[in-house]
């Protein structure tokens, strides 16, 4: 026993309740395995010599190589081999003399973690027999030639996934003679959508290149009516980008025999990407300070993030959902479990998950901020996963929703999912893990309430189509969206959708019925608001109309309230005015929403929530509506210079013109490409207005094929700058 050994023996907790054996939940600790195992005392004359002895064991483990070619693990940029569970592999190995198999016998051994255990999955001795079965371990020998034999091993499509050690033991009759521990030799072992025995199968080739072997994505934000895209880089075949990713379970102490479970291995995952409550990788920030860190906006993409919480196990500042929602979809890629990056426009933030979001409005029809704790999010981002469900009834596979960003405590911890989408569009909301809370996310309705003096609730409006209008990710194989809204509901107003609704109140989603509070909906005026097409820097305006339907005169006091938001805002300016609406009629009304009064207040996302409400003086009715704008943000321009070959170098040219009436100060750029280039930062002192910034940077591509650079700057005055180009690097 070592030094070392010893000191930690102290230093282990005491153990806990019918634990035979601590916790093993770290891949990266080992344990001493013996060279020479003795069976009892050894004869004087004995010579290991004299046995078969394994000088040496090759892995074709190079990326052109027969197992990173047929495991499609080829892009990995990590020395060591790496496969995918449930289908073959080969290994070949060198003895001291040609391999007698009438006497001689040996075996491999695959180990993980410090307490090996045969029935966790963590020592995994395989025979060398004459057949492979699918669906378990085994070893055959298919070439022998001199002094060496080649094997083709099998795992198995349940075992667990991570680093394993391997060694090969020979039998002699005193003893079990092993090789002695040599990390050249370390395999990986990764899910398998390819193998349909695997519980992450996924069927379809193109969608296989996609959800998992995609490194770059896009991610849909802005709102609605004007849907923004940018690219993300996964970057999960990066240098240690798999190690950061193994380091994440032992960081949320997943017991290793657990991690052949993808249902497990997604629910840990969604805690720890998130700070809150086990210093897990990412702090959110959402009040537009982001001192000490960097700016949500100013990420490009999730190697950076992984990598130095790799390095520094503390939470990386800053993140808002799309940079939670990015690092998610590495690990689950890097993992081998099919995933893609979901935006949900007009997402519900339901406090109490009752199925409506309660705006109050004090008596003159304005906000009631103080009250009002529910909001809706221009959008949210979360991750789908591909699994199967054993834990569920049949049907309830496919895709879940898994989402890292901390929003609400499930299980007593910042975590959500997975969520069968299945489930949740049927209502079917009794199945683990937090259907309620994303079935509310994509179905709530909105109720503005009107608080009486007396303290009586009146429900001024209810609007039912405002949440959830929009579900979409990236399409397969190109950068164009997908709408996936009905995979997740029905139509509006639909039957089939009223029958779900009823089975998720069935299921216990709390939904206040209209009975418990008066609602007299205001029917004979029709108010709408529309906004010009608002660009960063300059003046914009926006207009309500009202449509009187009825043979009254009315007058209408209307507040619009301009909350320059990121997804939840504090009021900023507030506009009230008087109109006149003559019977039968329309009228309207422009309200300038002057860029001196919006710049100094800019936040993250560069957009602005209307809250519009209306009284109606005679008859005391208010009506209410809201609605978000993004301004558009000028972009960066990229473009390279010289011929683009992998292995030489070429010049990559970044520009951007201020176009704001002010100088920008301490502006940060980044570019990265995954494949060409490792991210690049570099700060800039100033930009005055009008004047271009050129940015030249040499880099050498690794990788031919089509590559994405991207490219983002951010400042105080200004962020959500982004550019990227597709670029066709070819081979030498």
């Amino acid at each position: 026993m070592s030094e070392t050994m010893s000191t930690n023996e102290e230093k282990k907790l005491p153990l806990n309740g019918r634990r035979a054996i601590p916790p093993n939940n770290s891949n990266d600790e080992e344990n001493e395995v013996p060279e020479m195992e003795a069976f009892g005392l050894i004869p004087r004359g004995f010579n290991p010599r004299d046995y078969l002895r394994v000088e040496d064991i090759y892995m074709f483990k190079d990326p052109h190589e027969i197992n990173k070619q047929e495991h499609h693990t080829d892009k990995y940029y990590n020395p060591k081999l790496i496969v995918r569970r449930g289908q073959s592999f080969q290994i070949q190995i060198y003895f001291n003399r040609p391999y007698k198999p009438e006497t001689d016998q040996f075996w491999l051994e695959f180990l993980m973690g410090r307490y090996p255990q045969q029935n966790k999955g963590t020592y995994i001795p395989i025979l060398v027999g004459n057949l492979l079965k699918p669906g378990q371990w085994g070893a055959k020998i298919i070439h022998r030639e001199n002094n060496s034999i080649r094997l083709s091993i099998m795992s198995s499509p349940t075992c667990i996934i991570g680093k394993f050690r391997l060694y090969v033991a020979v039998l002699t009759p005193f003893g079990i003679l092993r090789t002695r521990r040599n990390s050249a030799t370390d395999t990986y072992i990764l899910f398998n959508p390819w193998c349909q025995m695997d519980a992450v199968y996924l069927d379809d080739e193109k969608e296989r290149e996609e959800y998992v072997l995609n490194d770059v994505g896009i991610v849909f934000h802005g709102n609605v009516e004007d849907i923004k895209s940018r690219s993300w880089s996964y970057g999960q075949f990066e240098e240690n980008v798999l190690d950061a990713c193994l380091f994440l379970m032992d960081k949320a102490e997943l017991e290793l025999s657990g991690r052949g479970n993808p249902i497990k291995i997604c629910r840990v995952a969604s805690a720890v990407i998130n700070s809150r409550d086990d210093n897990g990788v990412i702090a959110g920030s959402w009040n537009n300070s982001y001192d000490y860190g960097v700016a949500p906006s100013a990420w490009t993409g999730s190697v950076d993030i992984l990598l130095e919480y790799y390095s520094s196990k503390q939470p990386v500042r800053y993140g808002q959902c799309w940079v939670f929602a990015g690092v998610f979809n590495t690990f689950l890629r890097c993992l081998g479990i099919p995933a893609r990056l979901v935006t949900n426009y007009s997402s519900a933030h339901d406090n109490n998950a009752n199925l409506r979001l309660d705006f109050f409005l004090d008596d003159e029809g304005k906000v009631d901020t103080r009250l009002t704790k529910d909001s809706v999010w221009n959008y949210h981002c979360w991750n789908e996963a591909w699994m199967t469900r054993p834990d569920l009834p049949v049907g309830f596979g496919g895709w879940q929703v898994v989402d890292g960003t901390p929003q609400e405590t499930s299980d007593g911890m910042y975590r959500c999912g997975p969520a069968s989408v299945q489930a949740i569009k049927h209502g079917h909301v009794c199945f683990q893990f937090d259907s309620p809370f994303v079935y509310a996310e994509v179905n709530s309705d909105i109720f503005y309430t009107k608080m009486e003096k007396n303290g009586t609730q009146v429900v001024e409006k209810i609007d039912t189509t405002h949440i959830g209008q929009l579900i979409v990710t990236k399409e397969v194989g190109g950068d164009g969206m997908m709408d996936i809204t009905a995979e997740y509901k029905f139509r509006e107003g639909s039957d089939e959708e009223r029958l779900a609704l009823e089975t998720a109140v069935m299921y216990g989603v709390k939904k206040q019925s209209i009975q418990d509070t008066t609602y007299q909906p205001q029917t004979d005026v029709e108010m709408d608001f529309q906004a010009q097409k608002a660009v960063l820097g300059n003046d914009f305006k926006v207009t309500i109309t009202f449509r009187n339907k009825s043979r009254n005169s009315y007058t209408a006091t209307t507040y619009l309230s301009g909350n320059i938001v990121f997804y939840t805002g504090v009021t900023k300016s507030e506009f009230k005015k008087h109109a006149k609406l003559q019977p039968s009629s329309s009228s309207s009304f422009d309200i300038v929403i002057k860029s001196s009064e919006y710049m100094s207040d800019l936040l993250e996302q560069a957009s602005f929530h209307f809250f519009v409400t209306a009284r109606i003086n005679e008859t005391g009715k208010i009506l209410a509506m809201q609605k978000a704008i993004v301004l558009e943000i000028p972009t960066l321009r990229i473009k390279t210079k010289g011929e683009l070959v992998a292995g030489k170098e070429t010049s990559v040219i970044v520009e951007f013109t201020n176009p704001l009436k002010q100088t920008l100060e301490n502006v940060t750029l980044r570019l990265e490409g995954p494949g060409v280039l490792r991210t690049i930062k570099k700060q800039f002192g100033r930009i005055p207005m009008n004047s271009t910034l050129t940015w030249e940077i040499k880099c050498i591509p690794m990788r031919p094929g089509l590559r994405k650079l991207i490219a983002s700057l951010s400042c105080d005055a200004l962020r959500h700058v982004y550019g990227e180009l597709n670029v066709q690097i070819q081979k030498p």
